[in-house]
């Protein structure tokens, strides 16, 4: 039986180790000492913990991902400011031009 609870207290050290060391630890330990020094106590605490834990730094492919989408939308965005002033241009062509004081 003491076998028996020293692996399992070995496999529990070794997981402690592993959260160590990927920095898990220290990551809760600073929110819940955050959510412990906040004033006003939050209303959702486990909410409070998925917003603190989530400032972390974001994944390469994320950031890959949203430049790729962004300069994809800056492309549409200038097609479509160009596509605006060539339609305005060709509207003022069956526009009469607006007179200043021209209604009286």
């Amino acid at each position: 039986m003491n076998d028996v609870f020293q692996a399992a207290e070995s496999k529990r050290e070794q997981f402690r180790r592993y959260l160590e060391k990927a920095g898990v630890l220290d990551s809760l330990t600073n929110v819940l000492v955050a959510l412990y020094e906040e004033t006003d106590k939050p209303n959702n605490a486990l909410e409070f913990i998925r917003l603190h834990l989530s400032t972390g730094e974001p994944d390469s492919g994320d950031v890959e991902t949203l430049c790729l989408e962004l300069t994809e939308l800056q492309q549409k965005y200038d097609a479509l400011l160009e596509e605006n002033r060539d339609l305005k241009n060709r509207l003022l062509q069956y526009e009469p031009p607006v007179e200043d004081g021209a209604a009286e």
